[in-house]
């Protein structure tokens, strides 16, 4: 799994925390990756691997805009009526791409993937 600069706060603050000085020095130094603005239709978990079992990171507060850098396919979630196996990728971790607004990969190009 590639390494991408920070996006979601939380998370990134809570991992330059505990990461040891060398890692926090080389993830600052990663160069610029493109990104996407999404936005979660209701309140939705970041978790480390694309998984619903996966380890919790942080919460996504619905309606507000977030930067992804891309998706990738992962277990396939149901809820609200849709079906889809496509987790939006973050610095540091992935969200079903159920709950954001947009087509099947909450609008992120199909050529983002991770």
């Amino acid at each position: 799994m590639r390494r991408i600069p920070a996006a979601v706060a939380t998370c990134a603050a809570t991992l330059a925390f505990l990461a040891p000085a060398g890692l926090a020095a080389a993830a600052q130094a990663a160069p610029a990756e493109q990104s996407y603005t999404v936005v979660p239709y209701e309140n939705v978990n970041v978790r480390q691997l694309p998984t619903k079992d996966s380890a919790y990171l942080a919460t996504l507060t619905a309606g507000r805009s977030y930067q992804a850098y891309c998706w990738t396919h992962g277990q396939t979630v149901t809820d609200h009526g849709y079906t889809n196996d496509i987790w939006i990728g973050f610095a540091d971790g992935y969200s079903s791409a159920v709950y954001f607004k947009g087509d099947q990969y909450a609008n992120l190009p199909a050529s983002a993937e991770c």
